[in-house]
């Protein structure tokens, strides 16, 4: 029995010690989250997404997509992040600020919008990950969805 006890006692001894150390990993983890969101807002600045969506259950072959991000910043509430956005949709064109929930998948950020009002468009759901140069994901429109996926290309000025 006593080999057993022995062995309790050093991992808590070593879960001790882990938890000291806990405040000198926020501070990395806090340094870490505020690069990845400077990395994040200057990949996003003056860029289109430009790519392809499906519908789910059409017989079709996918559609032409383009987004363009004028700018992305961190809001301060939570995980909100302001995109200054251009959004073409059938006959609608239009710029609009629209605050977004972005997730982190470790370094990869996933923008997401649940039932999201976007005047003259509609309510929308939307999953996409941006990963380097390409992103892809899930959208939703009502009763319809599909998938959407595409590569992310600077502006050129």
């Amino acid at each position: 029995m006593a080999p057993m006890f022995a062995a309790v006692a050093a991992e808590a001894k070593s879960t001790v010690k882990a938890a000291v150390k806990v405040g000198a990993v926020a501070k990395v983890d806090a340094d870490e989250q505020k690069e990845r969101f400077a990395r994040f807002e200057k990949a996003m600045l003056g860029v289109k997404l430009v790519g392809h969506f499906t519908v789910t259950g059409k017989d079709t072959p996918p559609a032409k997509e383009e987004y363009t991000i004028l700018e992305v910043k961190k809001m301060e509430q939570g995980d909100l992040w302001l995109f200054r956005a251009r959004v073409k949709y059938g006959k609608t064109d239009l710029t609009l600020p629209m605050p977004l929930p972005v997730k982190w998948a470790g370094n990869v950020p996933v923008i997401s919008m649940e039932n999201l009002a976007i005047p003259g468009l509609g309510t929308f759901s939307s999953h996409v990950v941006i990963d380097g140069n390409r992103y892809a994901g899930t959208w939703t429109h009502g009763t319809v969805g599909g998938h959407l996926y595409g590569i992310v290309e600077k502006i050129a000025k």
